[in-house]
């Protein structure tokens, strides 16, 4: 369709040409005419014709990162073709690398493709690029030589937002730069927290730590090797204040386990309401932290919504009437709150909601008088209670809490309509606070409170979408449930700017944006009356785990540059062109020189 546009233009030149009425040079007034609309068609479209084979270097190169070995690429020039490009990635000045001074050097990929627009392989040597940079290669086939594993923190995963007073663990996996052993240190409020040996200096690591303080911190791991330190990471975290719950405490009779629960928990600025049957038809109550309490006689929907958490025991759970039993299991079905049973070794209440999924082991009279270990996720070792009976384990149950190293389950969770159902054959766990083990205690409380609140509605959040964000690398973050209002960044150095949010095409509720941090530390996230900080690293930190989501996004793109046809940027060839040929374009400069030529002869023609 575009060639057709010249042949437009001759012809609409040549007609009036002819038919002006002077018919002096009316041959020269055509060929000046011709003449310009050539002119235009080689500027805008210049022909091309075969050329010369690329050279080697136009199409294949070498990109050396920090780490390469001297060997590897000594090995890979060797079998590369003369010429080929070799250049040097250093995304800061800082970065420390050991190539020569002659060679370039690139601060993004983006001026990797600028440099050779025909670059079609690129050898990357080292510990690669950052993950965010590797989508401007789409086209070019990424061939990684990767040499030994890099030393150090391979692995690492912690809760970035732990509670207050909650036991905190960080997990991975460490690599040291030789066989021997090797100490991980926690280091946290400025003294070491935990620290675990690895005999071989490569393995798997835990360790613990109980925060004490609210507040954004950067804790440390550390590694350290013969006396001298071979690896130091940043662990940053934000303790949150534990969100009180609403909890209906209610007991047949005075008892030891609730007196302390109800002192632990408002201590936590829990709302405590606390029903205690002293005889028949005489009760007391109590309140804590509860503004205009309600009257604690039948459980009805009203009472019922009032609470998170129902706490009771087996007696007072038989002594329901069908009205409450009805009540309490609609509210557990609805969401609106749970129910944690403290059972004993007698067969379960036929009251108790999805009770067919829960079976009652009692154990021998010399098993229930010794304490037993207790074991969860995140326990403390000296967790030890008397377990007077344990629970069958079923399908529909979800383990919270096992005993011993057969795993028999002392606290499970069944899942009713929208709520959960708990049960939890530990009747006395006040010991723990006599004996000065307000962690253990602390521990296990919040997991059976935790299993067995209700759900909530989603509120609005904000989570960054990396693990590993750096600076001048896209950031993409995940907000739910707003509605409008752009999202407003705080950076370290006090910057702030905004980005507009991108709505999911799959999730209503999620939209998106970019962010582009432009230096390390802690940053902010506003959008409406939600807010979110994340921390961003150096380019020198957490190279280990980095390393895997390198080689992923490498492979993506060499499997669609084989896959698919070479992008527009990294195009030079025809289909039917023969591999390694090369097309000249006819300079465009021609037709710019005929089209003057032409124009200039036209208004001569008319002038004279």
């Amino acid at each position: 369709m575009l060639y057709l546009l010249p042949l437009l233009l001759a012809a609409l030149l040549t007609v009036l040409a002819l038919r002006r009425p002077d018919p002096r040079r009316r041959g020269l007034r055509v060929a000046a005419g011709l003449l310009a609309v050539a002119g235009l068609t080689l500027a805008a479209l210049p022909p091309t014709r075969p050329g010369p084979a690329a050279a080697p270097g136009a199409t294949t190169a070498v990109l050396l990162t920090p780490g390469y070995s001297p060997d590897t690429l000594a090995a890979l020039l060797a079998r590369l073709e003369p010429g080929t490009p070799l250049w040097r990635f250093a995304p800061t000045k800082t970065t420390k690398t050991t190539a020569t001074s002659d060679t370039p050097t690139f601060r993004n990929t983006s001026a990797i493709r600028a440099r050779l627009p025909g670059l079609r392989r690129l050898h990357v040597l080292g510990q690669g690029l950052p993950p965010a940079d590797v989508p401007a290669l789409a086209g070019i086939a990424l061939e990684v030589h990767a040499d030994a594993a890099l030393a150090g923190f391979r692995e690492a995963a912690w809760e970035a937002q732990p509670v207050l007073g909650e036991v905190w663990t960080v997990s991975g996996a460490f690599t040291g730069p030789e066989t021997g052993p090797v100490w991980l240190r926690l280091h946290a409020a400025g003294a070491v927290r935990d620290s675990v040996q690895l005999p071989r200096g490569t393995g798997p690591f835990r360790l613990r730590f109980t925060p004490r303080a609210a507040g954004r911190a950067v804790y440390a791991l550390e590694a350290r090797g013969n006396g001298r330190p071979l690896a130091r990471e940043p662990v940053p975290v934000e303790v949150l204040m534990p969100e009180p719950l609403r909890v209906l405490l209610l007991s047949a009779a005075p008892s030891f386990e609730l007196r302390f629960l109800k002192d632990y928990l408002a201590g936590r600025q829990y709302a405590v309401a606390l029903r205690t049957g002293l005889s028949r038809g005489l009760t007391q109550t109590e309140f804590l932290n509860l503004p205009n309490p309600p009257a604690l006689g039948s459980l009805t929907p009203a009472l019922l919504a009032r609470f998170d958490v129902v706490l009771t025991d087996a007696a007072t759970l038989s002594s329901f009437s069908g009205a409450e039993t009805a009540a309490l299991r609609t509210a557990v079905a609805n969401g609106t709150a749970g129910l944690l049973l403290l059972a004993d070794a007698a067969p379960l209440p036929r009251q108790l909601p999805g009770g067919a999924a829960f079976g009652v082991q009692a154990r021998s009279a010399a098993a229930a008088a010794t304490a037993q270990p207790l074991r969860w996720p995140g326990a403390p070792a000296e967790a030890t209670a008397l377990v007077p009976a344990t629970l069958r384990t079923t399908p529909a149950l979800r383990p919270l809490i096992s005993l011993g190293p057969d795993q028999q389950l002392v606290a499970a969770a069944r899942r009713l309509g929208l709520g959960a159902v708990v049960v939890s054959t530990v009747t006395e766990t006040f010991p723990w606070q006599l004996r000065g083990q307000p962690a253990v205690y602390g521990a296990y409380w919040s997991r059976l409170l935790g299993a067995a609140r209700p759900p909530r509605p989603a509120a609005l959040s904000i989570a960054p979408l990396s693990h590993w964000p750096q600076p001048n690398a896209p950031l993409e973050l995940r907000v739910t449930g707003a509605t409008a209002g752009p999202l407003t960044l705080t950076g370290s150095n006090g910057a702030t700017v905004s980005a507009a949010l991108r709505p999911d095409a799959q999730v209503p509720e999620w939209s998106t944006a970019t962010y582009w941090p432009s230096a390390a530390g802690w940053h902010e996230a506003r959008v409406g009356a939600g807010h979110r900080w994340f921390y961003v690293y150096n380019p020198e930190q957490w190279r280990g785990p980095e390393q895997p989501e390198w080689q992923l996004a490498a492979a993506r793109v060499s499997a669609a540059a084989a896959a698919g046809p070479a992008t527009v940027a990294a195009a030079a060839l025809k289909p039917d062109a023969p591999a390694g040929a090369g097309r000249d374009t006819w300079p465009r400069w021609w037709g710019y020189l005929l089209f003057v030529a032409g124009a200039g002869l036209l208004w001569l023609e008319e002038k004279l």
